[in-house]
């Protein structure tokens, strides 16, 4: 069952899916079609999923799942993920690739490979206090308050 991100608990588990590039206009609207479309009838075991999502900066899916009636199973999971991946050979992205960091550059989001984005930081061109996006929060409340954070506040701050 599709419901408003807004309208999700705190306690939502959250996915982030990063992509490599921005998202065109018309492709921001098709995806967010299939994102509804895909949400509404979303289930786990016969049991409906309460799950809403939204698209940040045209290139970060945010799929929350209020568990508070039925958990996300296996099953249930390997389906959204067979979704996304579905999703990454429409349109020709990288959406699953954990490997890569995103970062804000100004008001430009950067995507870079882990290697890069260490070599940047060795040479000084990222900082601890250069704005990064933690997509291992997983919850809602992590995600509003710790996804977009200083680097020395996250797992990047390793690097930094």
């Amino acid at each position: 069952m599709l419901v408003d991100f807004e309208s999700l608990p705190d306690t939502a588990r959250i996915w982030i899916y990063q992509c490599n590039r921005s998202f065109s206009s018309e492709e921001l609207e098709d995806v967010n079609n299939a994102l509804s479309q895909f949400l509404e009838q979303w289930t786990a075991h016969g049991s409906e999923l309460s799950a809403g999502f939204e698209i940040k900066y045209k290139r970060f899916i945010v799929i929350g799942l209020d568990q508070s009636n039925a958990s996300a199973s296996g099953c249930s999971i390997d389906t959204s993920v067979h979704f996304i991946q579905g999703l990454e050979q429409k349109y020709g992205v990288e959406l699953m690739d954990r490997m890569n960091v995103s970062f804000k550059q100004g008001e430009y989001v950067a995507y870079k490979s882990l290697k890069d984005f260490k070599k940047m930081a060795k040479d000084k061109a990222i900082s601890k206090s250069t704005i990064v996006f933690n997509n291992l929060v997983t919850n809602k409340l992590e995600y509003l308050e710790h996804w977009e954070v200083p680097a020395s506040e996250s797992w990047h701050a390793r690097f930094v």
